[in-house]
């Protein structure tokens, strides 16, 4: 008898052969796209086939943590909490980075399918996103930031740099992906998990727009790899945490709206604290511009009227009707939610942004314009649902979908 669990309201089939879903980080469609019409992408060209592709939509913000916990529980941000990479906490007056397990609302797809026997593995690029994906889970979870302090009693293996045969790579690399696939590689080679998440990092997006070289020699890497864990018999199932689009003007020039500085410079707008939940750790690559802030004012009434009056404004809700169309923790918002559109990003001062590491015409992400990404499977779907699909249907795809 096929047996199911249970996990935030939704039914998963317990697999039965291994299946591998995979987080590509700021994989905009276009790069699959241009690297298939190079030539270098044939496993991606051969799922036209043999496979399954669709659109999923992220959900907003477009950023990486809110993204990879709806992938993992199969359920927005108001069921899991995770609405972002950086809040600003009432409790304690600061702001604060979400990358706790103490944040998560929801149990995760990983941890539920671990806990009725099944191997797990889960292997993420910064470990930023390591104690989340891996929050009660009885597995296997690293990152591949950090994959030289990994141990058996805390990561549930040992010996990865010898295992996958490769140096732990820089933050700041696209060989901090590849060591992810590698990684899945080896752990299918070695472990055999039932299931497996790899998730990657979205540098090589940041710096590369679709169809250039250093874009298409990365698809090509993530390509060979994929094919690979194909030909070993896994499940693959494909999406992306969010797009990536140029926020410059036609000269290529950055087109920052340093929200706090010109709310701070306005008399009437005086008290309101801007928080950019694009913010971690790494951000030289894009310097916490983002698409997406919160806004927290003593009058948000007047201070959504100011903002919607400015120019690379794509919209402007207040907390409740934020929280409704985004599906958002009402409690983890500001006053106000704004987002920019497809060419600009929202900063808070100058003073506050390190843009030294901005080397190339900034490209970011957080979002409508980043909203569209790939869903896409190694298998036939049985039958597809006939709604609009989001990239947390990938689980419910892969596990229950696949004939």
């Amino acid at each position: 008898m096929t047996k199911f669990i249970s996990v935030n309201d939704r039914q998963y089939k317990i697999p039965d052969r291994p299946t591998v879903i995979v987080c590509i980080d700021g994989c905009e469609q276009e790069y699959i796209n241009l690297a298939v019409q190079a030539g270098v992408a044939p496993f991606f060209k051969s799922l036209l086939e043999r496979g399954t592709v669709l659109t999923g939509y992220s959900v907003i913000p477009s950023f990486t943590n809110p993204n990879n916990l709806s992938i993992v529980t199969g359920a927005p941000p108001s069921v899991h909490g995770i609405c972002g990479n950086f809040f600003f906490d009432a409790e304690t007056q600061a702001e604060v980075l979400m990358n706790d397990a103490k944040f998560l609302r929801a149990p995760t797809i990983l941890a539920e399918v671990a806990k009725v026997g099944k191997k797990v593995a889960v292997v993420t690029a910064k470990d930023k996103l390591s104690a989340l994906l891996g929050h009660n889970l009885s597995g296997i979870c690293f990152s591949a930031e950090k994959a030289d302090q990994v141990s058996l009693e805390k990561n549930g293996i040992a010996d990865v740099l010898v295992k996958v045969g490769k140096p732990v790579p820089s933050v700041y690399s696209a060989e901090l992906s590849e060591f992810i696939f590698a990684a899945g590689i080896m752990l299918l080679e070695n472990e055999r998990p039932d299931l497996m998440y790899l998730s990657t990092t979205d540098y090589v997006q940041h710096k590369n727009a679709p169809g250039t070289q250093a874009a298409n020699e990365f698809y090509a890497i993530l390509d060979r790899y994929l094919s690979a864990l194909d030909r070993m018999g896994a499940v693959i199932g494909i999406t992306a945490d969010h797009g990536m689009n140029a926020k410059t003007d036609s000269l290529g020039r950055n087109n920052i709206l340093f929200l706090q500085d010109i709310l701070d410079k306005a008399p009437e707008m005086q008290g309101c604290r801007v928080v950019l939940p694009i913010t971690d750790p790494y951000v030289a690559h894009h310097g916490a511009l983002g698409s997406f802030a919160t806004v927290y004012a003593s009058n948000p009434t007047a201070t959504k009227e100011f903002i919607a009056t400015l120019p690379g404004i794509d919209l402007v809700l207040d907390r409740q009707d934020a929280a409704r169309r985004f599906e958002l923790p009402e409690d983890r918002i500001g006053d106000l939610v704004v987002l920019s559109d497809r060419l600009f990003v929202i900063g808070t001062s100058v003073s506050r942004h390190d843009l030294s590491g901005l080397t190339v015409p900034l490209r970011s992400h957080g979002g409508l314009s980043e909203q569209a990404v790939p869903l896409l499977f190694n298998r036939k779907l049985a039958s597809v649902p006939n709604r609009k699909l989001r990239n947390f249907d990938v689980f419910d795809l892969a596990l229950n979908g696949v004939g």
